[in-house]
Formats: structure tokens, sequence, C-alpha cells
């Protein structure tokens, strides 16, 4: 059998091209929650329910949207706790991210949160200001460990489960049902709580509140893991086929990597 995959399945796109999808995937995603914060500000200024409303439906539609273009790329991350479980859950495989390509993809995922502000701002000529807005209560707080260790937990089950491709609809359907079910409106990503730190608008976080959010992410991070190898221990450590699979796990790519029958 000839492996004739496309060059984005079946093995990974050169760091440089990944590095770049994480970048401009993290980029477009804080655009897409500020911009349409504003948007919903603007056109709503009496109705803060309606204005999350709004600012939910464009991020779910926004983010499915984002996977799917940018998926086969990078495994769309645009979030480094889901960078850092990727390394975590595949480190004993050649499924999971190398420490090098972690690091690389934070620091890009970071610089592209903070990009995707300064582009909403300048989009609806608001202005660059460091947030006021304090988030950081008790709850809020809870809020974040609980949305980020059910994003995590979301996403690994259906990448250990071969399920990959529903990761568009799943994903943006879970942050947009986590907007309302949790207090903190589900950040659930350090590179976004970062770039929302420069915009003083509807969905910006002041920098008081930013360290609170992120660590409460990172002890997301460690129970959605958790979670993940009590329920899926020995599902495969596909670990890399985080939302679009692009190895050679990727049974829907080949009709006949589905034939089961051992060779003779």
């Amino acid at each position: 059998m000839t492996n004739d995959l496309p060059p984005t399945v079946g093995r990974l796109a050169p760091l440089g091209r990944r590095l770049f999808a994480e970048f401009l995937g993290t980029g477009l995603l804080v655009a897409v929650v500020v911009g349409s914060g504003i948007a919903a500000q603007q056109l709503s200024p009496e109705d803060i329910g309606l204005q999350l409303l709004e600012n939910s439906t464009a991020t779910v539609f926004g983010l499915a949207a984002l996977i799917l273009m940018l998926g086969p790329v990078s495994g769309a991350h645009f979030n480094p706790v889901v960078s850092l479980a990727d390394w975590f859950l595949g480190r004993h495989t050649e499924a999971g991210l190398s420490v090098r390509d972690v690091a690389a993809y934070i620091a890009v995922q970071c610089v592209g949160g903070v990009g995707g502000a300064l582009l909403a701002n300048a989009m609806f000529g608001v202005g660059t200001h460091i947030s006021t807005k304090h988030r950081a209560t008790g709850g809020h707080l809870l809020g974040e460990a609980v949305a980020t260790a059910g994003l995590l937990l979301l996403i690994f089950a259906l990448a250990r489960t071969q399920r990959g491709a529903l990761a568009a609809p799943a994903v943006g359907a879970y942050l947009g049902a986590a907007y309302w079910f949790t207090s903190s409106t589900s950040f659930a990503n350090p590179a976004v709580t970062i770039g929302r730190v420069f915009s003083d608008t509807f969905a910006g976080i002041a920098p008081s509140s930013a360290p609170g959010f992120i660590g409460m992410q990172l002890l997301g991070l460690i129970a959605g893991i958790v979670i993940v190898l009590i329920l899926y221990p020995s599902a495969g450590d596909q670990a890399d086929d985080v939302v679009i699979p692009h190895r050679d796990t990727d049974r829907g790519a080949h009709p006949e990597s589905l034939d089961r029958t051992p060779p003779s």
C-alpha cells in the first residue's frame, strides 16, 4: 500500500507552518471574542444578558470555523493548556508535541492573543487600553478551573476515540455553553486571557485578575488530564490528533484503513 496522504495528513506539517497557524488561529480567536464583545456592547448597551448572548454566539461559530480552517496544519490548539496536555499525554509515544514544540506553541499563542485584541480594538476604533474589568472572585476562579478541565476532557476524549472530525462543532458548542454555565464566562485559555488584558471593553480582564485566572486554568489542566487518564486509560495516546487528526491515526483519510482483516 502506498502512502498517498495529503501533506498535512499522516505526518506533521513543518514547525514553522504549525507555529504560524497557531499564531494566526489564536489571534483570530481573540479578535472574534473581543470584537464581538465590542459590537455587542455598542448594539445592546443596556442589556448585559443580550451582550453575552451575542458574544457567545459569535465565539461558537468563529471557533468552529478556525478549527476547520487551521486544524489540519497545527492541530488547532490555540491554547497553551491544550498544548501542554498534548505533550504530557503523548510524551511516551511519537504522538505528542516535544518540549521544544510546546514552548514554541505557547509563545506564538500568547503573542497571537495580544495581536488579536489589538486588531479588534483597531477595527472598532476604540483605542487600546489596559482593561479595568476586575473578575477574580472566588466563584469566577472556580469557574475557570471547571471550564478548562471540561474543555480538555472533551478534546482528548474525541482524540483518544478517533472522533477528531467532530471537534469543530463539539468544541465550539462546549465553549458556547460554558459562557453561560460558568461564572467566569469560560476563558479557559491563558493566551486568550493575556490578550483580553489589552482591551478595556466588554470582553476585557484587568491585569490584577489575569494571574488568578491563569493559575486556575493550570489547575484545570491537571484535573482534566487526570480525568482523561481515568476514563480513557488505554484508548490510545493519539494526543497530537488534538482537534483535526493529521497523522496516520486519521482512519477517515483512507477507506482502505477501515479493513480490519489481518494480513495473510
